[in-house]
């Protein structure tokens, strides 16, 4: 007679058998299960054992890389926002010189498409980089960007100039501006307003200097030197850029469709940012471009008029780090509409009572200050909005429907001047006015997301 052990032994002992064999022959029921797995369980095993690549919303916000990008966004801004900053200092230079025979408001145009092309070409520019990535938009820019002023140094005619300089290297600063603020963004979230304020220091640091370097040259030099000379400054810079600019994700490549560039606008939220950013955009370079001709009539010394813009571009430098940095802590839409209502308020009871040369370079510091980071954290908003990986086409989107004020701004504004028979008081107004319009559709976009709770952070 077996004991109860003995058949427990026996059993343990037939499973370990069977258990053996199995791994070494297939069983019939598995091959058959196998034979008849359909392709779409293949196909999900095999999208389960695929490298999925980087989190899209796992961001470092830090590290040798992320800051590496930033470093270079800062030399790639500065060498295209930043030479846009300071191409008016050629208004004066071409009606003495190349074009002596061509009106102020005909000169003007020069300068007002090249601020246009830099925003409008956010779009292409934008969706070029979600589909292939920063290097090849980057690559592009920077050639057609110093190929560009390598052409206006040799240039004598109106048509020459225009193409040389409001076209060719217009294009190129745009396709600059944007794959580097895509770029950066893919690494930050935390700290992305901050980020994007070093990063457009650039522009503000370039406002100063390529003014400077040029007026220093021109009498030195020429023309066509001063400007070779400057092209291979920015060379030198944008070599850095392409190699420092990269993305912490991969591309996402999708096929062109015109019906795309609408759909942003069908997020009210995203709809109500835009028309406050084209508010912001009509009345923000009002005082950089009408400072110097504003203050003279008034008489402001030479000596002091001269420097406004920089003194201007010098505060804004402070402006694009230190308050992006309480957008990161407070709520980008926060303290971008506390400085976009700021601005306009100075505008009106500042600049427009002024008549005397103190507080003409008081504006100029607390403008150059609220300004800074007025245009520098308007990419952070979008972004806030924004699945990271259309960031690139979203934000050029709204520049691009932002750049009609950048186009019809000055314009309007010299218009004011002329009917007021040379006044500039209809000029501030109008000034303060849209930013502050500007400021409120902002207001409306944030209640839109958050409500109306002034402690929300958003």
């Amino acid at each position: 007679m077996e004991t109860a052990e003995d058949i427990k032994s026996q059993s343990r002992k037939v499973s370990n058998d069977l258990g053996a064999q199995i791994p070494s022959q297939q069983l019939v029921g598995d091959q058959s299960s196998d034979a008849n797995g359909t392709d779409s369980e293949k196909a999900q095993t095999h999208e389960n054992l695929t490298p999925q690549g980087p989190d899209p919303d796992d961001f470092p916000d830090g590290g040798f890389k992320a800051w590496l990008c930033v470093a270079g966004g800062f030399c790639t801004i500065f060498s295209s926002f930043g030479w846009v900053n300071c191409i008016g200092v050629f208004q004066d230079y071409y009606q003495t010189h190349q074009l002596a025979a061509y009106s102020s408001s005909n000169v003007a145009w020069i300068p007002a498409t090249e601020s246009f092309v830099l925003f409008f070409l956010g779009t292409v520019s934008g969706k070029l980089t979600d589909n292939y990535g920063p290097r090849w938009p980057l690559l592009f820019g920077s050639l057609l960007h110093v190929y560009g002023l390598m052409m206006t140094s040799l240039s004598k005619e109106y048509y020459q100039i225009f193409l040389s300089q409001s076209i060719a290297s217009a294009i190129g600063t745009s396709f600059l501006f944007y794959p580097t603020i895509a770029a950066s963004g893919t690494w930050f979230k935390k700290h992305r307003a901050l980020a994007f304020g070093i990063m457009v220091t650039g522009s503000s640091l370039g406002g100063i200097v390529l003014p400077i370097f040029v007026q220093q040259l021109l009498p030195k030099i020429g023309f066509g030197w001063t400007i070779r000379s400057t092209a291979f400054l920015i060379l030198g810079l944008l070599i850095f850029g392409n190699i420092a600019v990269t993305s912490r994700l991969p591309p996402a490549k999708k096929p062109w469709s015109l019906k795309e560039y609408f759909l942003p606008f069908g997020e009210l939220p995203f709809l109500l940012l835009a028309i406050g950013s084209f508010f912001v955009y009509v009345g923000a370079f009002l005082p950089f471009n009408f400072i110097i001709v504003e203050a003279k009539t008034i008489g402001v010394p030479a000596n002091i008029t001269d420097y406004l813009v920089p003194i201007v571009n010098a505060a804004s430098i402070f402006g694009r780090v230190l308050p992006a940095h309480f957008g990161d802590v407070y709520g980008v839409f926060n303290v971008c509409i506390i400085f976009v209502l700021f601005s306009g308020i100075i505008s009106l009871a500042i600049w427009l009572p002024a008549a005397s040369t103190a507080p003409v370079v008081v504006f100029a510091i607390l403008y150059g200050f609220a300004s800074g980071l007025t245009l520098a954290i308007i990419p952070a908003l979008v972004a806030s909005i924004s699945d990271i990986r259309k960031l690139g086409f979203r934000v050029g989107t709204l520049y691009a429907f932002s750049s009609v004020g950048v186009l019809v701004g000055s314009p309007i504004a010299g218009a004011i001047v002329g009917a007021q028979h040379g006044s500039y008081s209809g000029l501030k107004i109008f000034c303060g006015l849209t930013l502050i319009i500007g400021g409120v559709f902002i207001i409306l976009s944030r209640v839109r997301l958050v409500g109306p709770g002034l402690l929300v952070k958003k």
